[in-house]
């Protein structure tokens, strides 16, 4: 049998410890399973499961959440080739 390496899904959170960026993927024989390098979460990706994880663009970061800015536009300065 042949073993293909675990893959790393970028951006994804654990489901239970809510890590980011720890979650791999991997394959054994047909079928897929994931798994956390920090807790040890595993199960099995199945077919019905959603095929989209949660990411850090899905939930937003609790110190930026919420938060607005002022943007202030500013003229280039005359003859500085812009």
């Amino acid at each position: 049998m042949i073993r293909k390496p675990k893959r790393f899904i970028a951006g994804a959170i654990c489901p239970r410890c809510g890590e980011l960026d720890k979650l791999v993927m991997f394959r054994q024989e047909e079928r897929a399973f994931r798994e956390c390098v920090s807790c040890g979460f595993a199960d099995e990706i199945l077919a019905h499961s959603p095929t989209r994880l949660a990411t850090r663009i899905d939930t937003p970061s609790p110190s930026t959440a919420g938060t607005v800015a002022a943007v202030k536009f500013v003229d280039p300065v005359p003859g500085s080739g812009q």
